[in-house]
């Protein structure tokens, strides 16, 4: 994505015309349109300090993806007695039907049985709660399937 998309994305989610931003950065709505249909960049400081009018750093401004702060601040605002409430496997099943028919097929208990060894290693040696070490597993597995040192 360009970064005018990422301008335009950013300013759209939090809710400011380009006349709003014209207005608190002392230039005109011309220049912001400019930027957001990449005609022009903005300059090391006006980007600043568009990065903190989106409430952004720098970096997240110029890789900025609305969906992804769209997913980031649904988690954030949803409760953990909600949380419980989804059926984490149904709701990414649609999107990885595997989710769903994996436990006619994979014999689970086994696999089961050695993830909870490793739960309870982690437990027992860091100190770690059932939350924590199930965290820690999931980021050490994923880790291993991207195939990234740790």
């Amino acid at each position: 994505m360009s970064l005018g998309k990422n301008l335009f994305q950013a300013r759209k989610q939090n809710g400011f015309s380009q006349e709003d931003i014209a207005e608190k950065l002392g230039i005109s709505r011309q220049t912001v349109s400019k930027w957001e249909t990449d005609e022009s960049l903005p300059d090391i400081q006006q980007a600043k300090n568009l990065a903190l009018l989106y409430h952004l750093s720098l970096d997240e401004l110029v890789e900025f993806d609305a969906d992804i702060k769209e997913i980031e601040q649904v988690i954030e605002n949803t409760s953990e007695e909600v949380q419980q409430k989804i059926d984490w496997s149904k709701l990414w099943g649609k999107k990885y039907p595997v989710l769903l028919s994996y436990p006619k097929e994979v014999r689970v208990q086994e696999y089961a049985k050695q993830l909870r060894a490793l739960l309870e290693r982690l437990k027992k040696e860091y100190g770690y709660g059932e939350t924590d070490a199930l965290l820690v597993l999931k980021d050490i597995l994923a880790h291993v399937w991207k195939q990234e040192e740790l």
